[in-house]
């Protein structure tokens, strides 16, 4: 990477699974960023704040700024794909190769983490933390389909070394889209031990030093 790259600002906080993904990347990639932390609320420095809503329309993190472009770009998806598509070019987190299967291997994944991990785990975290009132039968719901999420998972590691979601010797964007919710299973008081695939693959995935990095950076942001 040029030296002369100007650091990217993530736009974060530091309790959601979602800017740790994007962190991730960067690390990956040996980009230099420096983090901002928001707060909630619409406070001078709340995500749902005049400021933050410059920066993000949607008032979530995170979002991320590119000097270096000028491309603003919020939601983790967005934020990645736009990472990947200018700066990795050597394809180093992308596709396991050049095959239309390759490609879609990827999309897929992401698409599950988006689409059904994550949903998943986050309706599991706010009726078990966050809900005004005790609501039993959608806590049980979606336990229920964030275990059903995990079986598949779990299906994928065991179709293969396991290391990473996707066959490889390298974590690609999938494990760092997948990694940050499934490695909040304790905070949602889920179990992964009868899931032995997933256990590796947080401990194989979480000893990376690119992740390590992600996790320590983050929390260290300037406050906003």
């Amino acid at each position: 990477m040029s030296p002369s790259i100007k650091p990217l600002v993530l736009h974060a906080h530091s309790t959601g699974p979602n800017p740790y993904k994007v962190a991730i990347a960067l690390e990956a990639l040996k980009l230099p960023y420096e983090v901002k932390l928001w707060q909630f609320g619409d406070g001078p420095n709340g995500l749902k704040g005049p400021e933050f809503l410059k920066i993000s329309e949607n008032g979530r993190v995170p979002a991320l700024e590119d000097p270096n472009t000028g491309v603003v770009s919020w939601e983790s998806g967005a934020c990645v794909n736009y990472v990947l598509r200018v700066y990795d070019k050597e394809n180093v987190l992308g596709p396991r190769g050049d095959s239309e299967q390759d490609r879609v291997d990827v999309d897929k994944w992401v698409f599950f983490l988006v689409s059904s991990i994550g949903p998943m785990m986050g309706q599991v975290n706010w009726f078990r933390h966050y809900h005004s009132s005790k609501n039993d039968d959608a806590l049980k719901r979606f336990e229920e389909q964030a275990y059903r999420t995990f079986g598949v998972l779990e299906g994928q590691l065991q179709s293969h070394d396991g290391s990473y979601v996707l066959p490889g010797k390298t974590m690609s964007i999938v494990d760092c889209h997948c990694y940050p919710w499934v490695y909040q299973h304790g905070y949602a008081q889920l179990s992964v031990e009868k899931y032995p695939g997933i256990v590796k693959w947080l401990e194989v995935v979480g000893s990376l030093k690119e992740v390590k990095a992600a996790y320590e950076k983050i929390p260290k942001g300037q406050e906003m």
